[in-house]
């Protein structure tokens, strides 16, 4: 009899054609290309007063993918859902399952769930071997995550627009991650520098070596960092240091140990790629992507990596002893701690204790594996490799000496340090980039041989002025290890963050360092002043644990949003009834500092340069924030948020455009694009001026950075017909004029509510907006506001 199929669903194709290759003829293995279902992008997705009720959308290119699935399921005998083993892998095979089954197609057969950190011949038989239900406590996490962030998206976003023109969306954790950059810029830009003193003095032994050491002790005290506050403190310091003799008083020497640290987790990943090969944490998880999903090796495909989301730092013991086997091979026996090291993971949620990243086989060594990598893959995969190996090795020891020098009351007390590297451990192969440079000065500052009692004579005596240098900014490496450290985000969304908070236009990447924009510090202000509990770095990493806790079964994941919306939902609210200046008077209070700082040679920042009776204040358009004068329209005086030294007498826009794709019909790009009446759709470019482009405005609530390819097509296609007036059977449209959406009927337009969507109105409302226009008296005007389109 004929062996039925198996079918296997993984979420890329590269990893099915991997896995394919190691199941043979029976397996037939397809891809889900990652998400199949989301929540409809538009409000009203989840219902808290429908007991969170979602509404679930099947996304248009997954139709295909579900289709090849359910044909392949025709006469198969089982079905294994084999996608990634985290929080959202479990949520795609519950959606795959619900979609299946929803279609009828898993009449005869009961999905099992198999799950494996590394993509191996025998890690997949392994899977295969111990399948089981789908998890629902990590799904349930998983909707949790999800409502929660779809409830403040869709909530906070929209009063941004309206109360802050010009402001792009909120999120969740997004929120939180833009104002720790913000608060950085605010410490350096209030940081006030403190000068202080240091003093080495320059000694030669009875031998004639030369050595330095650092004034610790004077006049029998000891000094902290600011007891030589300025140059007179200094030469003081240097007058009494020069009229007394030296000695050697004591020498302590001690042997020292440097450990290891453990393999890689997500975040320290990409922190250290970030340091050492200048890669971002979205470009790490892309290379680090496919050195997971396989590679061609020869004549096979293998993956090189266990999985790279994951926040444990555990090995299983097969690697440790295949890795114990390399460094003994290699490096030799002096190399191998006498035991395995174990390492202690922070990780709360066992669900998603995965291992640490480490090569699937540390018999692969990089030099090897070069040539069938590219340049970037070969360097993230040998560092995953050092970092593996290095933390199964033997530690490194230093024999540290520290001398102090004394006069004869031993009133002044100057202190020599130095260390020599006797044995480099895993030094030899790995060195954590943030050790670097203070191992490098430890190791090469030897002392020379040196007695008690012995004359230390001075040679030269170095005063050196300091400043204390404020914060550094956070690169995406430290912006990263500070979420960590928070307990904000999770191994799956530390480089979507940092890429959301860019693509909005709140964070800028300069020099490898992140700068808020001018709209990011705004935004930030508004959310501290109305919405400060959300923006806690306590609460957002309370929420995080919360979640944890569903995954583990401790908690119901319905409890969690319950007690999330009453206050969240009282807090939209409440801001919904601000005045715009209302909350401009409160941010320009809050942000007085950064918009108005002091000038070289004007008395008040706050004086309209031009007209000079008129006071300067934050404004809005429709198009952000900008700094005006009181007497408007008499005075038109403007300037962006930031004034140069030389001033600016206008705001200059930043151009806005994100291509949305294809038009299949015309073949033309689909882009979003903003002018002088806000933002639009275009379709290919201007050719010239007598022949413009097609274009569609956006209608209100629709947010530039989160329209999609269909949503601008239907744009596009307005008017669209809504149907016929049952007494004339005349035609009723709808579309977009220069006065927003609206529907007509002969020569009757009437305007939409905000609740209303131009793309769905149906004619029962048309025809209620119609009747309505209809028994309005016409309003007295000077001006005439004319037709609309």
């Amino acid at each position: 009899m004929e062996k039925l199929m198996n079918v296997v669903v993984v979420e890329s194709p590269s990893k099915a054609r991997t896995i394919e290759k190691y199941l043979g003829k029976n397996y037939k293995v397809l891809a889900s290309y990652g998400h199949v279902r989301d929540l409809v992008s538009k409000e009203g997705s989840v219902k808290p007063d429908e007991d969170f009720a979602m509404t679930w959308q099947v996304d248009e290119r997954s139709k295909k993918h579900i289709d090849a699935i359910t044909k392949a399921l025709k006469g198969a005998g089982h079905l294994y859902l084999a996608t990634d083993p985290d929080r959202e892998g479990e949520a795609i095979s519950w959606h795959i399952q619900e979609i299946l089954a929803q279609k009828g197609a898993l009449k005869d057969i009961k999905p099992e769930r198999i799950a494996f950190n590394a993509i191996t011949k025998e890690t997949v038989a392994n899977a295969l071997a111990h399948p089981r239900p789908i998890d629902r406590q990590l799904v349930e996490a998983y909707l949790a995550r999800l409502s929660l962030d779809y409830l403040v998206g869709f909530n906070l976003s929209p009063v941004l627009w309206r109360k802050l023109p010009g402001s792009r969306s909120a999120g969740r954790v997004q929120s939180v991650a833009l104002r720790l950059v913000v608060e950085r810029e605010n410490e350096i830009e209030t940081f006030k520098s403190q000068e202080y003193w240091t003093i080495e003095v320059e000694f030669l032994t009875e031998d004639q070596k030369p050595f330095k050491a650092r004034l610790t002790h004077l006049d029998g005290k000891k000094l902290d960092k600011f007891s030589l506050a300025s140059e007179k403190d200094a030469r003081d310091a240097e007058k009494k240091i020069r009229a007394q003799d030296f000695h050697i008083d004591a020498i302590e020497k001690k042997r020292l140990q440097r450990h290891p640290r453990p393999p890689f987790i997500t975040s320290t990943l990409q922190q250290e790629a970030s340091r050492k090969l200048g890669f971002s944490p979205r470009r790490t998880m892309q290379l680090a992507q496919k050195l997971y999903e396989g590679v061609s090796i020869g004549s096979e495909i293998v993956g090189l990596i266990t999985y790279m989301r994951t926040d444990s730092t555990q090995v299983e013991g097969s690697a440790i002893a295949a890795c114990r086997n390399v460094i003994e091979k290699v490096f030799g026996k002096k190399y191998l701690p006498p035991s395995p090291r174990q390492y202690k993971t922070k990780v709360k949620n066992a669900q998603e204790a995965h291992e640490a990243i480490r090569p699937t086989d540390s018999r692969r060594n990089p030099q090897e594996m070069t040539k069938f990598l590219d340049h970037d893959h070969a360097k993230l995969y040998e560092l995953i490799w050092k970092r593996m190996m290095a933390s199964q090795m033997a530690s490194a020891e230093l024999d540290q000496t520290s001398v102090d020098v004394v006069d004869q009351k031993k009133e002044i007390i100057l202190r020599a340090t130095g260390s020599v590297l006797v044995f480099d451990g895993f030094l030899t192969l790995y060195r954590e980039s943030l050790d670097a440079d203070q191992m490098e000065d430890e190791d090469n500052k030897i002392l020379p041989p040196l007695r008690e009692k012995e004359t230390a004579k001075k040679q030269n005596i170095l005063p050196e002025q300091h400043f204390t240098q404020p914060p550094p900014r956070y690169t995406e490496a430290s912006l990263v290890k500070k979420m960590e450290e928070l307990g904000i985000g999770r191994p799956s969304t530390y480089a979507r963050i940092l890429q959301v908070l860019q693509e909005r236009g709140y964070v800028k990447n300069e020099k490898r360092t992140l700068i808020p924009e001018d709209r990011g510090r705004i935004v930030t202000a508004f959310l501290l002043n109305y919405f400060r509990t959300y923006v806690e770095y306590d609460f957002t990493a309370q929420l995080e644990e919360q979640l944890d806790e569903i995954s583990n079964g401790d908690l119901f994941w319905k409890d969690v949003l319950i007690k999330f919306w009453k206050p969240f939902h009282g807090a939209i609210d409440e801001a919904q009834k601000l005045k715009i200046q209302e909350v401009l008077e409160q941010l320009q209070k809050d942000l007085d500092d950064f918009l108005f700082p002091p000038l070289e040679g004007q008395a008040d920042p706050h004086l309209c340069p031009r007209c000079k009776k008129g006071m300067l204040g934050l404004r809005l358009s429709k198009f952000g924030s900008f700094i005006g004068c009181s007497e408007y329209p008499e005075c038109k005086y403007t300037r962006p948020l930031i004034v140069s030294e030389e001033g600016i007498d206008q705001v200059q826009e930043e151009p806005y455009e994100r291509e949305l794709g294809i038009d299949p019909s015309s073949g033309l790009t689909v882009k979003v694009k903003r002018g002088p009446y806000g933002f639009y759709i275009q379709w290919g470019e201007v050719i010239s001026k007598k022949e413009k482009p097609k274009r569609a405005s956006l209608t209100a609530g629709m947010n530039p950075d989160e329209i999609t390819l269909k949503e601008a097509l239907s744009l596009g296609a307005l008017p669209r017909s809504v149907g016929f007036d049952p007494e004339t059977k005349e035609p009723i449209t709808a579309a977009v004029g220069r006065f927003g959406p609206y529907v007509k009927l002969g020569k009757i337009f009437a305007s939409l509510k905000k609740t209303d969507d131009v793309l769905t109105i149906d004619l029962t409302r048309a025809l209620q907006l119609i009747e309505i226009k209809k028994n309005t008296p016409p309003r007295k005007a000077k001006g005439s506001r004319g037709k609309k389109g």
